[in-house]
């Protein structure tokens, strides 16, 4: 053996340390049982590899923790192994698809005879601790591509990614493709047990956890359909979803948040409070407003547009449908195509729905000649878009095929860019604070510098347009988390993410800045030297999709909105049939007032009716008998079920107005 020297990276401090030849990462984290991986090289951006990789002279080794999010991907893609592993030895003719850790869990797809039922998902569940218990242990081997598709000859989707990759494809092979084949070596795991026998093997990447027993806690959550490679024309194949957690009490947590979510879940409250449906004869991922619903939607309407009208913006109207030609002149057409729907063929030409409001936008501006003098020109629509989601990604309000959009376009000189940034961010952040969401950080969005073919424009424009949206999301104060490769193809963006009432991340507002679209359609206005200068264009979306806000918010507040927002802010119950007339006279000096205000004048008893305005989480009642009625005064009733007796009527109008005027939730 020969002796090496490797740099140890643990706790934000480097230690360079001399070692042997065949010293294992491991060994460096020994006494560290949370390191469950290594990363070699730069402490951030370095590979990540097994515990078992042997160290290399020069190595600089960071521990990977399991808490970590790459701790996480691990943990949770070595789960989804051992699942797979399980699944085939109860189904010995299921064939593997692809398997990647996601966002809070896992999920692998299997081809089987029958779809799997939730006995099925027991079975499965109580296999894999036999599994775990066992620790066999994650090795990883080189092989070529032809040695493996010679050992994989009963795994046709596993032998089509290999395909893929040998042809240069493997980055539009499927979604989570990559934790099985992609750039460089191929590779093969195998779970081996303590006598050394090989219990299983998978194609994969790694890295693994070292063995089973690393395993803290799991749980599997449900199965679904799922098409080959999201490709409606494949054959539709059994997702099983499950999820892993660095302890039991971290899997508890998950479980009673995803309680709370279900609880929450928009498309459930949707119904239950009448807001709105998704006709089948309609279409999917097309919405309709119910009468409540659409209360909330003219509330949010009014206010966006009342607050553009105040931040300068001029209102406008655009058709939903263009000419071809439009798409092309803009750039969208070779870029979103595929999201948009069929083109209809009219008059000897293709018409297209629009899936986006800013090519009409410019032609406004290039309708007549502009002056320096009109700049910051601010453009502002609600603007009704289609977009062709597939069928499997679609989600009551959150994902949508038709789809409104308060979208603004700002035309300023470049040196008035930066501040019409800091002005947008400053009115986005003002507008989510209002509808009470004010936990945020913001995503700053830029190109692949790997795939030009995906961007247009030159490497100036996208170091000028990045630096500038950089500087005024820093200026912000608020975290500023990359987004490397997430650029729309004619610019960078910053998009606010807002965290809701139990912590989950909702992408919301959106700006972006383009250099790309003013060329296209040859923008231009007059400069104070008489000179003819092209405009930056910058993209806000404030709402980014009303739709999508909409139903954020009924789960950020689990469908007790705040007065201002509430169809029903006040709901009139009289103990007893005689007391209605009273009630209806107070219900009419409320809605002077302003205010929505309904009487239930049904023949059940009071409780009923107060026990239904709760389940309808209205925000307050008025309830009045024979005293309240002698002494010209309710009873109110708050939502959480506190009362006030013998309130006068115009205290009770002052109290719900109050409410509405500042917008506070009750």
């Amino acid at each position: 053996m020969s002796e090496i020297k490797v740099v140890r990276i643990h706790a934000g401090e480097r230690e360079e340390r001399t070692t042997t030849t065949g010293t294992k990462a491991w060994e460096l984290f020994a006494e560290d049982t949370e390191v469950i991986a290594a990363r070699i090289g730069d402490h951030e951006h370095g590979q990540l590899k097994d515990l078992s990789y042997e160290l290399q002279d020069g190595d600089e080794v960071a521990g990977v923790a399991i808490d970590s999010q790459d701790g996480l991907d691990i943990l949770r893609h070595s789960t989804a192994h051992v699942m797979a592993q399980a699944v085939q030895e109860l189904f010995p003719d299921a064939r593997l698809g692809i398997g990647p850790p996601i966002e809070n869990g896992f999920y692998y797809d299997f081809d089987v005879e029958k779809p799997f039922v939730p006995e099925d998902l027991d079975k499965i569940e109580t296999r894999m601790r036999k599994i775990i218990k066992e620790g066999q242990r994650f090795s990883r081997r080189v092989t070529s591509d032809a040695d493996a598709i010679d050992e994989l000859k009963d795994e046709p989707y596993k032998i089509e990614l290999i395909g893929l990759k040998g042809s240069g494809r493997s980055d539009d092979a499927a979604e989570g493709a990559s934790v099985e084949v992609g750039a460089g070596e191929l590779t093969i795991y195998d779970n081996i047990k303590r006598n050394g026998d090989v219990a299983w093997s998978d194609l994969c990447r790694g890295p693994h956890l070292p063995t089973t027993k690393r395993i803290p806690a799991f749980k599997l959550m449900r199965s679904a359909a799922a098409y080959w490679r999201g490709d409606e024309k494949n054959k539709m194949l059994q997702r099983v979803y499950g999820t892993a957690w660095p302890s039991k009490e971290e899997l508890e947590a998950h479980l009673h948040r995803i309680e709370e979510a279900e609880r929450r879940d928009h498309r459930k409250l949707g119904r239950d409070l009448d807001l709105f449906s998704f006709p089948d004869e309609i279409g999917s991922g097309l919405a309709v407003f119910h009468p409540k619903g659409g209360v909330i939607k003219r509330v949010m309407e009014d206010y966006v547009r009342q607050r553009h009208i105040e931040e300068g913006f001029d209102y406008v109207g655009t058709p939903h449908i263009s000419k071809e030609g439009l798409f092309h002149l803009s750039g969208h057409l070779p870029y979103y195509k595929d999201t948009m729907f069929p083109p209809i063929e009219f008059e000897g030409a293709d018409y297209y729905l629009k899936a986006m409001n800013c090519p009409m936008h410019n032609l406004i501006f290039r309708s007549r000649g502009r002056s320096y003098r009109e700049l910051p020109l601010r453009l502002f629509e609600f603007g009704s878009v289609y977009r062709y989601e597939k069928s499997g990604v679609i989600h009551g309000l959150t994902r949508v095929r038709g789809l409104t959009q308060d979208d603004s376009h700002s035309y300023v000189t470049p040196e008035q860019a930066p501040a019409e940034i800091k002005h947008l961010l400053d009115f986005v952040l003002g507008l989510l604070k209002d509808f009470g969401l004010d936990d945020f950080y913001l995503e700053m969005s830029t190109r692949d510098d790997s795939k030009p073919d995906k961007f247009v424009g030159s490497d100036e424009d996208w170091e000028t347009a990045t630096s500038v949206l950089e500087q005024a999301a820093r200026d912000s104060g608020l975290e500023l988390v990359p987004d490397p490769g997430g650029a729309a193809f004619y610019g960078p963006k910053i998009s606010v993410q807002c965290r809701d009432a139990i912590g989950r991340t909702w992408q919301m507002s959106t700006i972006q800045y383009d250099f790309n679209q003013p060329k296209g359609f040859d923008l231009h206005f007059t400069a104070s030297d008489g000179s003819r200068q092209q405009p930056v264009m910058i993209h806000s979306a404030k709402f980014g999709s009303l739709e999508r806000f909409f139903g954020v918010l009924v789960e950020h507040y689990a469908g007790a909105f705040p007065p201002w927002l509430a169809p029903v802010q006040v709901q009139g119950i009289p103990i007893a049939e005689r007391h209605a007339d009273y009630l209806y006279d107070v219900a009419r000096r409320m809605k002077s007032a302003g205010l929505r205000v309904e009487v239930d004048d049904s023949d059940d008893r009071m409780q009923k009716k107060i026990r239904n305005a709760q389940l309808q989480k209205v925000p307050f009642m008025v309830i009045a008998g024979d005293d309240d009625i002698a002494a010209g005064a309710v009873s109110f009733r708050y939502r959480d079920g506190r009362q006030d007796n013998g309130v006068p009527i115009e205290e009770a109008i002052e109290r719900v107005s109050a409410a509405v005027a500042t917008r506070e939730q009750v």
